[in-house]
């Protein structure tokens, strides 16, 4: 794995959601390099622990902040570094949105829950938007 710190293997983000009158929307950016469509997320920081990084991330990468529930929805993996990513991933109900915010070169918009699982491309991921959404719809989550 070489030239990354092993700890930036392990990652954490946040699934911003907000509650509509009648329906959920699930915010994602743009990652950096390839654009593709992504959570906010990063490596778990040794000091703060992997909510508290996701919830930096989430400010940091999507100018997002609100209350997060710190049990975990699940995790999933992808490739990066030469090595295996672990991310866990923790709902975030979006309380505030900035229009300036760290890394505000991104893009960022907010999805119907199928077409968010639509625009990601980790398999993991997307099992994992799908089991969160439904939860919410069916008003088991918080």
């Amino acid at each position: 794995m070489g030239q990354v710190p092993e700890h930036f293997y392990t990652q954490s983000a946040v699934v911003p959601y907000r509650i509509l009158e009648n329906h959920v929307e699930i915010l994602l950016i743009t990652s950096r390099e390839k654009k593709r469509w992504v959570l906010p997320k990063g490596v778990v920081e040794p000091d703060l622990g992997a909510v508290d990084s996701a919830i930096k991330e989430a400010w940091e990468e999507a100018g997002v902040e609100g209350a997060v529930t710190p049990c975990a929805l699940g995790s999933y993996t992808y490739e990066k570094w030469g090595g295996t990513c672990s991310v866990q991933v923790f709902p975030l109900q979006v309380e505030r949105v900035s229009e300036i915010w760290p890394e505000c070169s991104r893009t960022r918009h907010w999805f119907e829950p199928e077409e968010a699982v639509r625009r990601v491309h980790e398999p993991g991921l997307k099992e994992l938007l799908i089991r969160f959404a439904t939860s919410l719809l069916a008003g088991s989550a918080d």
